[in-house]
């Protein structure tokens, strides 16, 4: 692990710097890959501080890019492993990351590693690990809840992500923002908004703003439910058509016309208003909900 008394020179995310690096190695930025370089020490220093990183700990990153993340996280992690899915940006990685002893870099598809596997080759031995990334945001959805479906032992989630998709996931019920991501993101998580980060810290600038959420990675989800994926299929059902209250959506898909009459009084069972929708509702409610459905379906053979 090296320090962080580096010049300025000898540090990736400049605007100089990244330029420098593009032109040596001919590297045209893909938009499909989501490759936005960042080029602002102070955001890369509020990323790393927030996964409270020390030599006793890993941080797996996704999307290394040229390196710009991985090198502040270097100077703090006992071990660096980055996963590129990009073939031609591990030259460039190859001459950024020789002074750190500590960094893997792995080429490959994070949605298709063997991460199981990569966490027992790489972090044996680590205190706490955690994710740490800029994340194209492309893919943020699925490459979040892959690593929480899979339950990876980690202690955080820390990554830089669209504005928009950062505040659905830390959003209360009540709000537009609220949904089903934003419910699935809490069953296994405490979210907290760390900064917000405006594009003209990037090379190219993207289209939208981004920000850097931290989640916290829980060791048992807040609520008990008897069947985790029922209980998805329950919450999405809910948000089925946003417009439309709790009653009607999911009336259309657990009920048939001659059986919809019973689901009224299987929510007041639960405490709920059928003429609720379904961003009013709290995790709890969609525990106690999604259990009285599996009681009920269990009943009736309907599913």
């Amino acid at each position: 692990m090296s320090n962080l008394n580096l010049s300025a020179d000898e540090w990736i995310a400049t605007p100089k710097r990244t330029q420098e690096l593009i032109r040596k190695y001919g590297i045209v930025l893909k938009k499909s890959l989501g490759q936005n370089f960042l080029v602002d020490q102070n955001i890369l220093h509020k990323i790393v501080s927030a996964a409270h990183l020390d030599v006793q700990k890993g941080a797996l990153e996704i999307g290394p890019g040229i390196g710009a993340l991985t090198q502040h996280l270097a100077v703090q992690a006992g071990k660096v492993v980055a996963v590129e899915i990009d073939q031609r940006l591990i030259p460039i990685l190859g001459e950024t990351l020789a002074p750190y002893p500590n960094v893997s870099v792995v080429h490959g598809d994070v949605l298709e590693v063997d991460l199981p596997g990569l966490f027992a080759e790489h972090f044996g031995g680590m205190e706490r690990v955690s994710v740490v990334a800029n994340l194209p945001y492309y893919v943020t959805t699925p490459i979040i809840m892959g690593l929480l479906e899979r339950k990876l032992p980690l202690e955080y989630i820390v990554v830089m992500i669209q504005k928009e998709v950062a505040e659905r996931m830390a959003a209360k019920p009540g709000g537009k923002e609220y949904g089903s991501l934003s419910i699935a993101v809490q069953y296994y998580c405490e979210p907290e908004l760390v900064t917000i980060v405006p594009r003209t810290v990037f090379i190219p600038q993207p289209n939208v703003d981004s920000a850097v959420i931290r989640l916290k990675v829980r060791t048992q989800p807040p609520v008990e439910v008897a069947d985790e994926a029922f209980f998805f299929e329950v919450v999405q059902a809910s948000f089925a058509q946003r417009r439309k209250t709790i009653y009607n959506n999911l009336s259309s898909r657990f009920f048939t016309k001659e059986t919809k009459a019973e689901l009224g009084p299987l929510l007041e069972q639960c405490g709920i208003e059928p003429s609720r929708r379904g961003e009013t509702l709290s995790l709890e409610e969609y525990a106690r909900l999604s259990g009285a459905l599996l009681e009920y379906q269990g009943r009736t053979s309907i599913s």
